[in-house]
């Protein structure tokens, strides 16, 4: 999916200033800066609450044209040398204990095929307890980012860990009506008895 269709929503303050794809949103707060040029907002991606960062100078044009701009300023990628194809493969470090180690190497195809199909396995084991974790993260990460000063916010940071949804609710109710709505939006998942 291109940059631009990345669902998000957008603050000043505590105001929701817009929500939608991503080129919507950089265009509202732009027209929102030449109204008042001392705000400062923040961009929030639907799915995990991670902050977006916009460069919102120029004209419309060339802020949607940065949107799907190639991260490495246009170099382009070497060329493919001969041998396997990547396939997507992301190498990082994983810090092990040596007993860890002498597993892995005993299965088959080796510790990278092993640990690939233990996160398969987790991955899949149970849906609904990672839908509901990844909901609560989300939701924490916005709530720690806006709501973090609003009546009622470690409570309701419990109620959201604790799954208690009605708490949750009542707990948010008194704050700014773009941030209880988004907080609303992104618990969703979060509490098991309504996944």
């Amino acid at each position: 999916m291109p940059k631009r269709n990345l669902r998000c929503t957008a603050f000043v303050g505590t105001e929701m200033v817009s929500s939608g794809p991503l080129e919507k949103v950089a265009l509202a707060l732009k027209e929102r800066l030449r109204r008042d040029a001392t705000v400062t907002p923040l961009v929030f991606e639907d799915a995990t609450a991670r902050p977006i960062d916009l460069d919102l100078r120029g004209t419309d044009d060339a802020i949607v044209q940065r949107l799907d701009d190639d991260p490495d300023q246009g170099l382009k990628p070497p060329a493919r040398a001969p041998g396997r194809p990547k396939l997507g493969v992301v190498p990082r470090e994983v810090t092990l204990l040596p007993r860890h180690w002498d597993w892995l190497n005993n299965q088959p195809g080796g510790a990278s095929v092993a640990l690939r199909r233990l996160v398969d396995q987790a991955r899949h084991a149970d849906p609904v307890a990672e839908r509901v974790r990844r909901a609560r993260e989300a939701t924490y990460r916005f709530m720690t980012a806006l709501a973090g000063n609003e009546p009622g916010y470690e409570e309701a940071t419990r109620a959201l860990f604790a799954g208690d949804s009605a708490r949750y609710d009542a707990l948010i109710a008194g704050w700014p009506v773009g941030v209880r709505h988004y907080a609303r939006l992104l618990s969703l998942d979060a509490f098991e008895e309504k996944s």
